[in-house]
């Protein structure tokens, strides 16, 4: 059922718009139309998306509200939980808003995932068999195997399986991929204005240490993960075919933008402020 549903439309939509290039004649007609799918999927995905991420930037505007809630009924958890659905209830906010559009975007994901993993990994002719074998009519079939080099890159190739031949160059990769998940995945956190800073800080000042070490803790744990995730993504593609990073990269570059779009630079605005410093200081 999953296959029906999602691996052979993903695999005709390939194969669709890999024989329109074909017939075009675009160079490196492979990797060109991964990218095409990746951008196409991620089209069709965007209202999920942006469903998502408007529910998200709700949440995260209710923070500082939720934080005094809490505050001032503090041990009283009953109350605390009446009094968080009445503020959720008064922004006209969801909590379970965001969940069914990631519930939505997971099985596309995972099904271009899984195509683009067998049609790098497979021969030549279990490649036509697996390929031909899903197609809905002749448009959608392959007469012969794709040529999987992309601008002189071999997409089924892994880096540490080039790395004997490229050097260091092939590190690119992984870093690249890091890097743009590492953006993405601070985008989502929520941007902290100067005053919020501020009145952080004083408020840490007069909570008691039990507190503190708590937020410390959270906050510790916060940024483990926002670094954590995306180097644990990095060294994952540095094992896999470059097929699935070129999809990987597409995707999370083009989950950038729309982000962007919904909800600005985000959490990532701090980063942004220090590169800019950073670069001035160079310049200087």
């Amino acid at each position: 059922m999953f296959d029906i549903l999602f691996i052979n439309p993903i695999i005709n939509l390939l194969v669709g718009i890999y024989n329109l290039l074909l017939l075009i004649r675009v160079p490196s007609t492979l990797g060109v139309s991964i990218i095409l799918v990746s951008i196409a999927i991620r089209l069709i995905l965007y209202p999920f998306t942006r469903s998502y991420l408007k529910a998200s930037k709700k949440m995260q505007s209710l923070t500082p509200h939720l934080s005094r809630l809490k505050e001032r009924h503090k041990g009283d958890s009953k109350k605390i939980q009446e009094e968080t659905m009445l503020l959720y209830k008064e922004h006209g906010v969801n909590p379970l808003a965001g969940c069914l559009p990631m519930l939505v975007q997971i099985p596309i994901a995972w099904g271009l995932y899984s195509v683009l993993q067998k049609v790098a990994q497979l021969n030549a002719k279990a490649t036509l068999a697996y390929v031909n074998g899903a197609a809905y009519g002749p448009y959608f079939r392959l007469n012969y195997v794709w040529d999987t080099i992309f601008f002189g890159i071999p997409l089924e190739k892994t880096p540490h399986q080039l790395q004997a031949s490229w050097g260091v160059i092939v590190f690119i990769f992984p870093i690249a991929t890091a890097v743009f998940q590492y953006i993405q995945s601070a985008m989502m956190l929520p941007e902290v204005a100067d005053a919020a800073k501020k009145e952080l800080v004083i408020k840490k000042t007069i909570v008691k240490k039990e507190e503190v070490k708590k937020d410390d803790f959270a906050s510790a744990m916060q940024t483990q993960s926002l670094y954590l995730f995306p180097i644990m993504i990095g060294f994952a593609s540095f094992n896999f075919p470059i097929a699935l990073s070129l999809y990987w990269n597409t995707f999370t570059i083009f989950g950038i933008m729309q982000q962007y779009r919904v909800s600005g630079w985000g959490g990532f605005s701090s980063s942004l402020a220090k590169l800019r410093t950073m670069i001035w200081k160079i310049k200087k």
